[in-house]
């Protein structure tokens, strides 16, 4: 392998790449969102500087399911963040995904820093029940649940629009091969190229269980304020880096 075909290669391993270069294009990815007020120490706790708080204490836990994903296959993903502030322009920081395929993954570490661990969340139409669920080697960690396609969301399009391109930041930390700090970022991105094929909203509840190695309940359950349903188009693109925390050494 000569060196300009190693610098070619678009991930490891070389001989077979876990996931090609982006763009990554989504067909019809669909969101269960449910936001919720929680504890403004842990916000503080878990969110980085120089992130503050957004006002409100909300956080929010959310369900993607993708069927059609560029690189990435079919796959499913849960996990928490925190609404924020980057330099006074409103944000979603992530805290922790889960999901149940490695190409994503391992991609999703390496390129942009999202916090993404394997878990198993599943979203599925029971009944009359939009239903999240996330199991954590074999234990049921987190479920949650909204009344399906009870208020359309179709007058409003452009502000979901504006919500699913807003500021997303990922805390990307990368070690050396001496286990010291390599990378250690404010990594972000905006989604773009976004259709929405459908948007609702309505009520909604989660419950969130204690795991010593899937802590999506260390952010409480104060208050839910309510629950989104979404069908989108989207493209990922790479991200940009908002902050380097090893330049501050220098």
């Amino acid at each position: 392998m000569t060196r300009d075909e190693i610098l070619s290669t678009p991930s490891m391993p070389a001989f077979s790449p876990s996931y090609p270069f982006g763009p990554f294009h989504f067909v019809r990815r669909e969101y269960l969102i449910i936001t919720y007020e929680t504890d403004p120490e842990v916000i503080r706790e878990a969110l980085p500087e120089p992130l503050e708080p957004a006002p409100g204490n909300l956080a929010y836990y959310e369900w993607m399911k993708m069927p059609d994903s560029t690189g990435f296959g079919s796959y499913e993903e849960s996990g928490s963040g925190i609404q924020a502030l980057w330099q006074g322009e409103p944000c979603n920081f992530s805290v922790q995904m889960y999901l149940d395929d490695e190409p994503p993954i391992t991609g999703g570490r390496e390129i942009w820093g999202f916090p993404k661990k394997y878990g198993v969340p599943r979203l599925d139409l029971v009944k009359d029940t939009l239903t999240g669920t996330l199991h954590y080697d074999g234990e049921r960690v987190a479920m949650g649940t909204m009344r399906y396609k009870i208020k359309s969301l179709a007058d409003k399009l452009d502000e979901v629009k504006a919500g699913v391109a807003k500021l997303n930041v990922n805390l990307k930390l990368l070690p050396d091969v001496d286990g010291k700090p390599k990378v250690a970022q404010l990594v972000g991105y905006n989604l773009e190229d976004i259709h929405i094929h459908g948007a609702w909203e309505g009520t909604a509840d989660i419950q969130l269980l204690p795991h010593a190695n899937c802590r999506v309940a260390a952010l409480p359950v104060k208050r839910v304020v309510g629950g989104r349903h979404l069908v989108v188009d989207l493209v990922l693109p790479y991200g940009k880096v908002l902050h380097d925390y090893l330049a501050e050494q220098q």
